[in-house]
């Protein structure tokens, strides 16, 4: 489920928004109110559950192939979505929707690279909420790999010391993270 040319998508579990008003999210670092959507490119950070912790990393120029092999893996295409065996199920059978809006009332956000795009007026979507299906199969026909962890924080560390893209989004939702053996300092 990806948008169309001059559309972002926003996902939901709820299939009855007959429009997206500006807010600040309660997990905002900002305080501007903002409708929150993304880009053909940003689409698959979406397709989880709402609640669902997952990290995502993806090869970028000039990423070594030390980590590519090590955090990718052979056969893993370019790009990897971890999740934890505890949302597994959940994967399975969240009934999860799309809405098309119009991209020119969005502008990118984030730097150095944006992760999304915002609004700040109120958006109608161009038409009913559409079901997006099968969770594990939009990761298998992207190319997308699908790693089903214990425990998130492992992984996440080596993500995030190494030279890919990456992405971790509800992370307060994961297990604790056990004690990391790397030494201090």
């Amino acid at each position: 489920m990806r948008p169309d040319p001059g559309e972002v998508l926003h996902f939901s579990e709820d299939p009855t928004i007959a429009r997206f008003v500006p807010h600040v999210a309660r997990t905002a670092r900002q305080p501007q109110p903002y409708v929150w959507a993304v880009d053909a490119a940003r689409a698959p950070d979406y397709w989880f559950p709402r609640q669902c912790p997952r990290a995502m990393v993806w090869t970028v120029p000039g990423a070594t192939v030390e980590d590519r092999e090590r955090l990718i893996g052979p056969g893993g295409g370019e790009r990897v979505h971890a999740i934890e065996y505890d949302w597994l199920e959940r994967m399975r059978t969240t009934r999860l929707y799309a809405y098309r809006l119009p991209a020119a009332v969005f502008r990118p956000f984030g730097q150095p690279v944006p992760h999304a795009h915002v609004a700040t007026v109120t958006v109608e979507p161009l038409g009913p909420a559409e079901p997006v299906g099968d969770l594990l199969e939009l990761h298998r026909a992207a190319g997308i790999q699908l790693r089903v962890l214990d425990n998130l924080w492992p992984y996440w560390r080596a993500v995030t010391a190494a030279g890919l893209g990456f992405s971790g989004i509800r992370l307060r939702n994961a297990k604790p993270a056990p004690p990391d053996p790397r030494p201090a300092g």
